[in-house]
């Protein structure tokens, strides 16, 4: 991201990660170091690349968030709300969630249903 950052705008660039290798928070957070601040994500890590063989879907926005929010990053985006979308579209299509703080966060919660504490 560094050379490429080298050679466009900055504010021109963003980064779109999947989350295959388990990298995706990684590579966010180099991007981060480098000044990218525009990250495409989905909920509950819905998604996928049909020209790459084997590859998941991408990034979670839940777990982006929960990471930049313990950065002390402002997003402006509800997390809990998030999560609760995330557990929904999940379940009405039939679709195991694949976001790691999702479904920590809906365990510790009891689940979808009851009411959650404010997110951190």
């Amino acid at each position: 991201m560094r050379a490429v950052a080298a050679e466009f705008p900055i504010d021109r660039l963003s980064g779109h990660f999947h989350d295959t290798y388990g990298q995706a928070l990684s590579n966010i957070l180099a991007s981060l170091q480098v000044g990218i601040s525009i990250f495409h994500a989905s909920v509950a890590g819905l998604g996928g690349c049909p020209y790459a063989k084997g590859a998941t879907g991408n990034v979670a926005t839940e777990d982006v968030l929960y990471m930049l929010h313990g950065m002390g990053i402002h997003t402006g985006v509800d997390l809990e709300q998030v999560v609760r979308a995330g557990d929904f579209i999940s379940q009405s299509i039939g679709r195991a969630n694949s976001s790691r703080v999702g479904r920590a966060l809906l365990t510790k919660w009891g689940n979808a249903a009851d009411a959650a504490p404010a997110c951190v």
